[in-house]
């Protein structure tokens, strides 16, 4: 990539807690970081919501996964209309059911649907050939804070923290020239995250999520549930490894005799303190950890992650990005990669034999539907 000339990819995505549709533009040649571009938001109506969470845990041609993928389809033609025509798309879709120690998983929402809707290239099912080569299928992102940390220009080894509905870290050391050397990243789920805070509140309240941690903190934590959580074998597993959003459910059986103050604080606790236990496992010093995800807009989650982590805890705000993005910039930044046939997942992300190049490559047809989206 040239100084004069941009290469944009758009990236899209929703992910496991189920609010909307992210789409974000990386000017990317797949390796460097030019530039982080324009954004969109997309939110899912509840009865969107709904329909989606009724096909977690299921897999294709399963009953209510159907009705889930058209949900999914619809709402990214309608984020996408009108945004950055004819930039490939790097699209992931929803993950409906996640299950690497049998080698599968499933994002709802087909690519190649999307490419005849839209009349572009689209990037998609990212996470396959990363499985068929032993790998976990997750975290996918880690090669894009690597390239964030080189774009920050970083000199000592940084932690991206993303608090999704599942938490996942990737360790960068941006001594190195590419991300799948060996040494250069280390990515693992760390355990839970905001999927069962939000759960408990939505079951309790009807609200989606615990906003600015108002529950958590009026709340007293129970350590006793918290020392049960930390008991889960999970945490003596060797990274690489990652989760199912509903892997920590049974946390919401502690507390459901808990009024919703002291439960929402014990779930929030749990998070940090599954945080910390699978920190222990990165043999890395690591001095920085930069937040992401809806999490850290929780000022409690984020207060007992400083006490818990022993490093500098912060929102990636604070280093000029946009923590709400990073995921959809990271399916952009794939996609650049996978047209190049470059590696979007090692043996230190995934687990997987060998570097692995990922995602399926759909165009549109010849003739052409335009570059505006359909519904």
């Amino acid at each position: 990539m040239s100084g004069h000339q941009e290469n944009w990819t758009v990236g899209c995505m929703s992910g496991t807690s189920v609010d909307g549709v992210d789409v974000a533009a990386v000017a990317t040649d797949g390796t460097k970081i030019q530039k982080l571009g324009a954004t969109h938001y997309r939110s899912f109506s509840p009865k969107e919501r709904t329909t989606i969470m009724n096909a977690f845990g299921c897999w294709q041609g399963d009953g209510p996964v159907a009705a889930a993928e058209a949900v999914v389809e619809a709402a990214h033609r309608s984020a996408l209309r009108d945004f950055m025509p004819g930039a490939t798309l790097g699209f992931h879709g929803q993950t409906l059911a996640h299950d690497p120690d049998a080698g599968r998983t499933h994002q709802a929402g087909d690519g190649d649907k999307l490419a005849h809707a839209t009349g572009r290239r689209v990037v998609w099912d990212f996470r396959s050939s990363d499985m068929a080569c032993g790998g976990q299928g997750a975290p996918m992102a880690s090669f894009f804070h690597f390239a964030l940390a080189k774009f920050l220009g970083m000199s000592n080894p940084v932690a991206f923290l993303n608090l999704g509905g599942v938490a996942n870290v990737s360790v960068v050391d941006p001594t190195f020239s590419a991300p799948d050397e060996d040494g250069a990243l280390v990515a693992f789920d760390t355990g839970p995250a905001n999927a069962i805070i939000d759960d408990f509140i939505r079951s309790r309240t009807g609200m989606p999520c615990d906003l600015n941690g108002q529950y958590a903190i009026s709340g007293t934590p129970d350590m006793n549930v918290v020392g049960e959580v930390l008991d889960n074998p999970w945490f003596c597993r060797i990274p690489p490894k990652s989760l199912d959003r509903n892997g920590f459910s049974l946390a919401l059986e502690k507390v459901d005799e808990m009024s919703v103050q002291d439960g929402a604080a014990t779930l929030t606790a749990c998070v940090a303190a599954a945080t910390r236990r699978s920190f222990s496992q990165i043999n890395q010093e690591v001095g920085l950890v930069l937040v992401c995800g809806g999490g850290r807009l929780n000022p409690e989650l984020m207060r007992r992650l400083d006490q818990e982590l022993p490093a500098t805890v912060v929102p990636v705000e604070e280093f000029g990005l946009d923590g709400t993005m990073i995921e959809a910039q990271a399916f952009a930044h794939l996609a650049a990669r996978a047209i190049r046939g470059l590696p979007t997942s090692c043996p230190g992300t995934t687990g997987c034999g060998h570097p692995v190049c990922g995602g399926r490559i759909s165009d549109p047809p010849s003739s052409g539907v335009g570059n505006a989206c359909k519904d």
